[in-house]
């Protein structure tokens, strides 16, 4: 195993921490079985310097919420703060990098792969944005992908991809082809592991227990994981534990964009 900055001490225990002595789910080169490792709230299990690299890599990437990658579970910030033993100086970088990718996944701004200048995004039906810094620059129209961030190719008439290689929206993927769970408790129904907030759009996963709601961290919307209601409305027709009247709504093809109620 290489060497890591972090480690977890048995005394980490009297913190909340949950230490077993099992292999690295995250590095599976990471197998001692001397090493102390800590359980995720999603049941995968991980030591501190590695929770923080992979954490690291989805802030890079604009993450505006940190994700399991081996079931996508989400991990809240004062859970990965705790079991990745986040320093000050890190804690710092986390937190504001965690709220500056919140603002520009709510507000649609992205930086333009020509200028760099930040861009808003007006029509949030079509991927094909035009910066006009880069369009007087070059002296002619310059279009770039809002998926891929790369000078746009092929039909501006596309709205799922331009054709730039291995231009793809992750989130839509995993809303497309995310495995299904059981509501245990829900009248065991079935339906996709992964849904996006009807509101703002965030990834949500469900627990498979007590009934069919969730509620989002991000905006606070209430709706049923089945039918893709508000709680409310859901209601209106049947119990939190019943199956919906309307039936199981199909897997999303779409994220909702979040637009502050004036």
């Amino acid at each position: 195993m290489s060497f890591n900055e972090k480690r977890y001490e048995t005394s980490d225990s009297n913190l909340g921490i949950t230490l077993v002595r099992k292999s690295n789910d995250i590095d599976p080169c990471d197998d001692d079985p001397g090493v102390l490792r800590a359980e995720l709230s999603c049941g995968h299990v991980t030591d501190p310097q590695t929770l923080t690299d992979y954490c690291r890599i989805q802030l890079t990437d604009g993450k505006a919420e940190l994700r399991c990658p081996m079931c996508s579970g989400q991990w809240s910030y004062t859970e990965v703060r705790k079991l990745a033993k986040l320093t000050t100086e890190e804690q710092q970088y986390f937190e504001e990098t965690l709220a500056n990718n919140a603002t520009r996944k709510i507000v649609d701004i992205k930086n333009c792969p020509g200028c760099d200048w930040l861009i808003e995004r007006s029509d949030l039906s079509n991927l094909s944005v035009q910066c006009t810094i880069c369009s007087v620059n070059k002296g002619k129209i310059f279009l770039f992908c809002w998926q891929c961030l790369r000078e746009w190719k092929g039909s501006i008439a596309r709205s799922d991809r331009c054709d730039n290689e291995g231009c793809t929206n992750n989130d839509l993927d995993l809303l497309r082809y995310c495995a299904n769970i059981i509501l245990k408790d829900a009248a065991n129904i079935e339906c996709p592991a992964v849904r996006a907030c009807i509101t703002c759009g965030m990834l949500i996963n469900h627990n498979t227990m007590n009934c069919k709601s969730v509620t989002c961290s991000r905006c606070h919307t209430v709706f049923c994981f089945v039918c893709l209601k508000l709680k409310s409305e859901c209601g209106k027709t049947g119990g939190y534990y019943q199956p919906c009247s309307d039936g199981l709504a199909p897997r999303q093809t779409s994220i909702p964009f979040w637009r502050d109620k004036q």
